[in-house]
């Protein structure tokens, strides 16, 4: 059991570490050996010290950010849902508007942030209405082709005991589309803050988008690489989370240590 569970932890834990802490060391290597200034890509040895002392616009920046994408993810993740669930549910809503929603997905979101502007103005609203509308689809589209799954014996079964169509979907249809809904909230948190992130920098005025955006027009590297710096941790903060509460609802879906 011991060289099972260090097995795990040297999968799971260290590797990724160690992969991690390589590719830090590689690019400081790589830094030093071409003598790269700092005003270009700075070492990572340089980018602590640079994101402490910066600390206090970027903290305020990095906290706008935040809220907003946990904003538009929750406002993205339930239309998504309910939106997945109808069409997989129902077969001529799926044929009827399923296209049409795929047609919408492939439009680049930010190119709505312009008319968002002109219909709202700047600030914080364009940036969550973006950060949803970026998630909705991918939500959409997972869960309602795990709900057009749905196991027909066990569906059969409880129809046969006079359940309605409602309940079998709510005693099958939704439980057995959560693995998929988490495995798209995966993708959908990132999604959410690439579309924060994007909407931040042509219609906001604060947040890490709009932040960056200034400081590389005063070419102040130090202030761009310490919100990306900020960025990575919020994004992997984020995704850690979603694992979480994975494992915690839907950890029955997977075999011990698969939930990833």
């Amino acid at each position: 059991m011991i060289q099972s569970l260090s097995r795990h932890t040297l999968r799971t834990v260290v590797s990724p570490i160690a992969f991690g802490l390589g590719l830090v060391l590689t690019w400081e290597l790589v830094c030093d050996a071409f003598k790269v200034s700092k005003f270009i890509i700075p070492r990572p040895s340089a980018i602590g010290p640079m994101f402490f002392s910066h600390w206090d616009v970027i903290w305020p920046n990095a906290l706008q950010t935040l809220s907003t994408t946990f904003a538009g993810f929750a406002i993205g993740i339930s239309l998504g849902f309910l939106l997945g669930v109808a069409l997989g549910a129902s077969a001529g809503l799926h044929k009827t508007i399923f296209a049409t929603l795929i047609g919408i997905n492939n439009i680049p979101k930010i190119a709505f942030t312009p008319l968002m502007v002109l219909w709202i103005g700047l600030g914080t609203i364009p940036a969550i209405m973006t950060s949803a509308f970026i998630v909705i689809f991918p939500i959409a589209i997972i869960v309602s082709s795990s709900v057009a799954a749905m196991d027909a014996e066990l569906s059969d079964v409880l129809r046969s005991l006079g359940a309605s169509r409602l309940l079998t979907l709510i005693k099958i249809g939704i439980p057995q589309a959560m693995p998929g809904f988490f495995a798209a909230l995966k993708i959908a948190i990132t999604l959410a803050l690439i579309g924060t992130f994007l909407s931040e920098s042509v219609a906001a005025n604060r947040g890490l988008g709009y932040m960056m955006e200034r400081a590389a027009s005063d070419f102040d590297v130090e202030l761009v690489f310490s919100g990306l710096t900020a960025l990575v941790v919020i994004a992997l903060s984020l995704y850690v989370l979603v694992i979480v509460i994975e494992r915690r609802v839907v950890g029955w879906a997977y075999r011990k240590g698969k939930a990833t």
